[in-house]
C-alpha cells in the first residue's frame, strides 16, 4: 500500500507502508541510532511521537522476544524507515518487525528519505506530523469527505504529546515490587524503561514502583531513597509529580532523577525547562563530567532540557552534551539529590553511564 507522511508546514514524503493500514498522528522525531529499535520502539518516552530512524536498514535482525523490550508493548505512534527488510536473520528472532507493527497497529513506512526528512526537522526544529495509507486514505474520503476536509483545513489533524499530561497512558497503574535487598528504592514511574528496575535489582536493592501521581510520604511504606524515571511529553505537564518531588526534597531523602526525571526534579527545585530544537535521541552523545572533567558516550532520547542558569545556588551542573553545550546533569552540592538527562541504563546504547546508579545506592 501506499502511503504519506505529511508535516504540519505542508511537505509530505511518499513511501510503502509495511506496518497497519491506518493512520496516526504525532510529534516527528528522529533517532540516529545503528541499531537497537526493539528497545526504541518500546521505550515509553516515544509516547506521542513518529520515530524516525536515519540508519537505512531497519528490521534486518526481527524482533526479539519480550526480555529484551524496555516495556509491555510499542510506545510510538508511527515509524518512519528508509528501507525495511522483511527477512530478518538472527537466531533470537521471533518474527518480523512488520508483522509485530501490525500486531499492535502502528502504522509505518519505508522508502522515504530519511535523510533530508531529518535535515529538515534539524533546520526548522521537530513538527507535528500525520501517517495516512492508501486504503484508508480512500476510505475516508470516500465515506466522510467534507468531515474529513473541514479537519484538515482548521489544522487540526495532529496530535501534539506536549499539549497535555500524557503519564498516566505510561505509567504503571498500583505498586510493583521487584527484588529482595535491606535498601528499598521507590521508583516512581513516569514512563520508566525496564532496564532501569533490572539495573537496580542486580545491584541487591528492592524496588518499589509507584504511579506518576503517588506520593510515598503518605504511604506506608518504608524506603531509603526515590528514583524518578524517564518519561514523554513536557515535564512542566506533571504538575502532581512536581509538587510530589518538591516534599521530597524537602524531607531531604536521597534522590534520582533519569531524563524526564531530572527535569521534574529541576523544577521541584525551583528551575525550569525548555524545549529543544529538535533533542537528543541517539547512542552516541558525547557528554562531560564538569567535576572529574571525564567524558563518556551515552544513549539519549528527550526533547526537553533543564535551563541551568535557573538552578539555585546550592546546585552545580554536573555534565555538559559535547556537541551543543547543554545540560545533561546536575547534582546538589550538600544534599543527596543528582539527576541526569541521558540513560545510565542504556538498553540500547553504551553501559558508560551504569556506575550512577551505584553512586545512587551509595547515598541509601
Amino acid at each position: 500500500m501506499d502511503g504519506k507522511l505529511t508535516l504540519s508546514d505542508g511537505t509530505v514524503f511518499l513511501g510503502k507502508s509495511f506496518g497497519f493500514e491506518g493512520s496516526t498522528s504525532g510529534e516527528v522525531v528522529f533517532n540516529t541510532s545503528m541499531v537497537g529499535y526493539p528497545e526504541a520502539l518500546t521505550d515509553p518516552s516515544y509516547f506521542g511521537q513518529i520515530l524516525v530512524l536515519t540508519y537505512p536498514l531497519q528490521g534486518n535482525y526481527g524482533v526479539p522476544k519480550k526480555d529484551f523490550w524496555e516495556s509491555k508493548k510499542i510506545q510510538v505512534k508511527g515509524l518512519i524507515v528508509q528501507n525495511y527488510i522483511d527477512h530478518p536473520s538472527h537466531f533470537e528472532s521471533e518474527k518480523t518487525l512488520g508483522e509485530w507493527l501490525r500486531e499492535e497497529k502502528i502504522p509505518a513506512l519505508q522508502g522515504i528519505d530519511t535523510r533530508a526528512l531529518t535535515i529538515k526537522l534539524r533546520e526548522h526544529g521537530v513538527m507535528l506530523g500525520r501517517i495516512e495509507v492508501e486504503s484508508r486514505v480512500k476510505s475516508q474520503e470516500s465515506s466522510n469527505t467534507k468531515s474529513r476536509l473541514s479537519t484538515l483545513a482548521t489544522g487540526d489533524f495532529t496530535y501534539d504529546p506536549n499539549k497535555e499530561n500524557i503519564l498516566p497512558y505510561v505509567s504503571c497503574k498500583e505498586v510493583e515490587v521487584y527484588g529482595s535487598g535491606k535498601k528499598n528504592i521507590v521508583l516512581i514511574d513516569c514512563g520508566a524503561k525496564e532496564n532501569i528496575i533490572r539495573s537496580l535489582v542486580k545491584r541487591g536493592v528492592k524496588v518499589t514502583r509507584v504511579p506518576w501521581d503517588f506520593n510515598p510520604l503518605d504511604a506506608k511504606i518504608d524506603f531509603d531513597g526515590v528514583l524518578i524515571s524517564n518519561g514523554p511529553g513536557d515535564p512542566k505537564q506533571a504538575k502532581q509529580t512536581i509538587e510530589n518531588v518538591e516534599q521530597i526534597l524537602n524531607k531531604n531523602i536521597p534522590t534520582f532523577g533519569i531524563c524526564l526525571g531530572s527535569q521534574i526534579l529541576s523544577l521541584a527545585a525551583g528551575g525550569n525547562t525548555y524545549k529543544l530544537k529538535f533533542g537528543h535521541r541517539g547512542q552516541n552523545q558525547p557528554i562531560q563530567d564538569q567535576i572529574t572533567k571525564k567524558a563518556i558516550i551515552t544513549s539519549q532520547n528527550h526533547g526537553f532540557a533543564v535551563d541551568i542558569k535557573s538552578m539555585g545556588s546550592g546546585w552545580q551542573e554536573w555534565f555538559v552534551n559535547l556537541n551543543d553545550g547543554t545540560n545533561e546533569g546536575i547534582r546538589h552540592k550538600k544534599k543527596p539529590f543528582m539527576a541526569v538527562q541521558f540513560h545510565p541504563e542504556a538498553n540500547p546504547g553504551p553501559v558508560d553511564g551504569g556506575y550512577l546508579f551505584d553512586e545512587f545506592i551509595s547515598f541509601l
